[in-house]
């Protein structure tokens, strides 16, 4: 790469980030952004752009909570060896505890079930067999978060009626609309407007080293803002900025 110090490389993933900063600490006049890449020691050309995964699943979990009328939730996700997709599913289970305790009720501990390493975000049938197995016990709200593994199983739970399933990262009303039948919402990670934040500063010469924590929250419920009930839909709103901000902790250990 040449020398240039308004050259910017972004690099999307946490699989991507032992190469991000090798590349970083070779070319240090040149910036770069790495998505899902958490900096434990900070280099001056590296940012990593990091999300707070455990507040978005505590609110999908918070919901889905309000929603249950078995009590049954679950989620089917990628590997809890890639620390965001542990969070996500963590934050979750917690968020449906916390519905289950405002609303006095005794609900079965939410089910976490992670796919084994190896290709855990590309195997949609897998994600499918799962979340049938789900269904098939009763449950009636489910998580899916791990890429084409979890899109697997929303398409999946798409195919059974009266029950919901959350998708992940972005609003996947667009990106999957075969899953819009069970589609309430989606837990996302605001990655555009992150990386459009950090390429503005790094324009202006402010970018720093080190983590760039990004926004999250959840996707517009759509079609299902008819069907929610609009005190659920309340409860939502009054508790995002609490968990967002940090009043309402996720329980989830980082």
């Amino acid at each position: 790469f040449p020398s240039h110090d308004r050259i910017v490389i972004i690099g999307v993933g946490f699989l991507m980030a032992e190469a991000m900063t090798t590349a970083a600490k070779q070319y240090p006049k040149i910036k770069f952004i790495g998505v899902d890449q958490f900096q434990g020691a900070a280099v001056a050309n590296l940012t990593g752009l990091v999300f707070p995964e455990d507040k978005a699943g505590f609110l999908a979990g918070y919901l889905a909570g309000h929603l249950t009328k078995t009590g049954k939730t679950g989620a089917v996700l990628g590997t809890d060896t890639v620390p965001p997709v542990r969070y996500f599913g963590e934050g979750y289970r917690n968020g449906v505890a916390y519905a289950a305790k405002e609303l006095g009720k005794k609900y079965p501990a939410t089910r976490l079930i992670y796919h084994a390493p190896d290709n855990a975000f590309n195997d949609p049938a897998w994600g499918g067999s799962t979340a049938q197995q789900l269904l098939s016990q009763g449950f009636d709200v489910i998580f899916g978060a791990g890429g084409n593994t979890g899109n697997g199983a929303l398409l999946r739970i798409a195919k059974k009626k009266n029950v919901y399933c959350i998708g992940v990262d972005s609003d996947q009303w667009g990106t999957l609309p075969e899953a819009r039948p069970c589609l309430v919402t989606s837990a996302m990670k605001l990655i555009d407007k992150g990386v459009a934040t950090l390429i503005k500063q790094a324009d202006k010469g402010t970018l720093a080293g080190g983590n760039y924590f990004g926004a999250v929250g959840l996707a517009p419920y759509h079609d299902f803002s008819k069907k929610i009930p609009a005190s659920v839909q309340s409860k939502v709103k009054a508790i995002t900025p609490k968990v967002l901000n940090g009043t309402v902790k996720t329980g989830v250990k980082l």
